[in-house]
């Protein structure tokens, strides 16, 4: 009995064997099969990616002064009342646009009406006096200082009838020069005092912006250069001014000068107190190495561009991903400070697609922008 178990027990353990070695060659088998399936592709020839390309050129850029400015209303103030009183009448809306001279306020003043008729009834019968008084004395009748008497009552009047008509006129708040009115700051019914806001007034075309450089540029700095503004309130679009006034004292803290230009804003869209990025023109020049800002890679550890050259064995065109240090960027182009040569190829579209060392197809049918004043097509 112990015999037969024996042989059964071996059998079992030769069983098993066979099956692992059976089992074991299969996944050998598979495990090869992917091995060699992962090296073909490997060294699978990838196709070419298809891109434009651009060459890095040099050109003569003028220089520029950036600054950061802030926007400020040629003529701007708050509206204020001179008198005391009740408003009876408001003649504008919030938000509309006024001309010089145009009433806005009225403030109620009836007393003061009242009292200019009563100084008008005085005026006539002062005249009056005056008139007869004259008379009698050319005919010899009367004194010279009765004559006199009657002028200066007839001038008394007349200086009491300007300084009530001024009074009168206080309590009508007009526009003192044309442009934009803010929000409302009083109510019909609603007594004012003297020096209280009634509503912003601001004009808008044109408009200052105001900005500081460095004392080391005062010198390059002058009347009529040039001046660019970009605002975040309007991205994409820019305005064009020139310099007005430089001021002539250097700030002994920041040791920066006020610098303000002058744009034109007929469409209004640039507002007072706006933040702004000013770039002046100067009479400066310099050579500047460029490509088109599309053939950049950029990337938190530096940015980089693929320089397209012939293959080392003839075999077409090749793409090599090479680091480089930028500079300044005006509109579609990029300044190199290093890494590049005039006369170097660069993919300029299409980056997504290429892998160092990875063959290209050149097709320059559709180039990307690369201009240095782009202008949108419907400006």
């Amino acid at each position: 009995m112990s015999h037969s178990g024996g042989i059964l027990t071996k059998r079992m353990l030769l069983m098993l064997l066979g099956c692992l070695l059976l089992f074991g060659g299969i996944f050998a088998f598979k495990m090869f099969g992917q091995y060699m399936m992962n090296r073909a592709f490997d060294t699978m020839p990838l196709p070419a990616a298809t891109v434009t390309s651009a060459t890095a050129e040099m050109q003569t850029w003028r220089e520029k002064l950036s600054a950061v400015g802030t926007l400020r209303a040629v003529n701007g103030v708050e509206v204020t009342t001179e008198a005391q009183g009740v408003v009876s009448a408001i003649h504008f809306q919030s938000g509309q646009t006024v001309r010089k001279g145009e009433l806005l306020v009225e403030i109620a003043a009836e007393p003061e009406k009242a009292e200019l008729q009563v100084l008008k009834a005085e005026l006539r019968l002062a005249r009056r006096n005056h008139e007869r008084v004259k008379a009698l004395h050319a005919r010899g009748v009367t004194t010279e200082a009765d004559l006199d008497n009657t002028r200066s009552a007839l001038d008394q009047v007349l200086a009491n009838l300007e300084v009530q008509r001024a009074e009168v006129n206080k309590r009508r708040i007009t526009a003192p020069f044309s442009g934009a009115l803010g929000i409302r700051r009083i109510d019909l019914g609603q007594n004012v005092n003297p020096g209280e806001a009634v509503v912003s007034l601001q004009q808008l075309d044109p408009i200052y912006v105001d900005f500081s450089l460095p004392e080391r540029h005062f010198a390059s700095v002058a009347r009529e250069l040039p001046v660019t503004l970009t605002t975040d309130a309007f991205p994409g679009k820019t305005y064009s001014g020139q310099i007005t006034a430089i001021d002539p004292r250097i700030d002994s803290a920041s040791r920066n000068f006020l610098v303000q230009a002058t744009l034109a804003n007929p469409e209004k869209h640039l507002r007072p107190g706006m933040y702004a990025d000013v770039a002046v023109q100067i009479d400066a020049h310099r050579r500047v190495l460029v490509i088109p800002r599309t053939a950049l890679i950029f990337a938190p550890y530096g940015n980089a561009v693929f320089v397209l050259q012939q293959g080392a064995q003839g075999d077409g065109t090749i793409a090599s991903k090479r680091f480089v240090k930028t500079g300044e960027e005006r509109g579609d182009l990029v300044e190199i400070l290093q890494g590049l040569r005039a006369g170097e190829v660069v993919a300029s579209s299409g980056l997504l697609k290429l892998r160092n060392e990875g063959a290209v197809i050149i097709n320059n049918d559709n180039p990307p922008p690369a201009k240095i004043d782009p202008k949108p097509e419907n400006s």
